[in-house]
């Protein structure tokens, strides 16, 4: 049997604690069952996270640096409008066409981190959150908005889009999320609107 590489091996974990988290929930998520769903020896999975703290903690690093690729991938490089726009349905888009479980174990997890000591959960929204606010700032550039409108516009971004997976979670009908996308953006388009008036 041929030896996966250490990286390869914990890419593989992480994938298969993201699963389990999706469809177990996060108290559910034994290191037993991470280890049987990436096919890996239990020792294998304490060989590369020697705690489950840390491989959760690995889980939120990739969360994180998918909602920010994500982000970054719908920077339209338009001006603050189109820019806040095209992120918004950017984010929605991402829900609806990744895997659900993806939407689902973050949700797990965030829930989860708002009760522990350390408190990651604010790490991962002041993360999301400084890449919007750079992202639009450098769209609003020369258009004199203050820094606390691109903050507010930033804010109402993660509050739409964290209130849309719940729905899309909840319901999982994807036709009908399809739809109350396009709503979520029209709300999104009146209140710029008038914020930017």
């Amino acid at each position: 049997m041929a030896r996966v590489p250490a990286a390869e091996r914990r890419d593989e974990l992480v994938n298969a604690a993201i699963r389990v988290i999706a469809s177990r929930g996060v108290d559910g998520a034994t290191t037993r069952r991470i280890a049987e769903q990436a096919n890996a020896p239990l020792a294998t999975l304490h060989y590369c996270f020697q705690t489950k703290e840390l491989l959760f903690t690995a889980v939120f690093e990739r969360l994180t640096e998918r909602y920010r690729e994500v982000l970054i991938e719908n920077d339209v490089h338009g001006d603050l409008v189109v820019t806040a726009r095209a992120m918004l349905r950017g984010v929605l888009d991402w829900y609806l066409e990744s895997d659900p479980e993806f939407a689902s174990a973050s949700f797990e997890l965030i829930s989860w981190a708002q009760r522990q000591e350390e408190h990651p959960a604010v790490t991962v929204y002041n993360e999301a959150f400084n890449v919007v606010r750079s992202i639009l700032a450098r769209a609003a550039a020369g258009q004199n908005v203050p820094p606390e409108t691109i903050d507010e516009i930033g804010y109402v971004i993660g509050t739409l889009s964290d209130g849309f997976v719940v729905n899309w979670l909840t319901y999982g009908d994807r036709s009908r999320a399809a739809q109350q996308a396009h709503t979520v953006v029209d709300v999104f388009d009146a209140w710029l609107a008038v914020k930017l008036a």
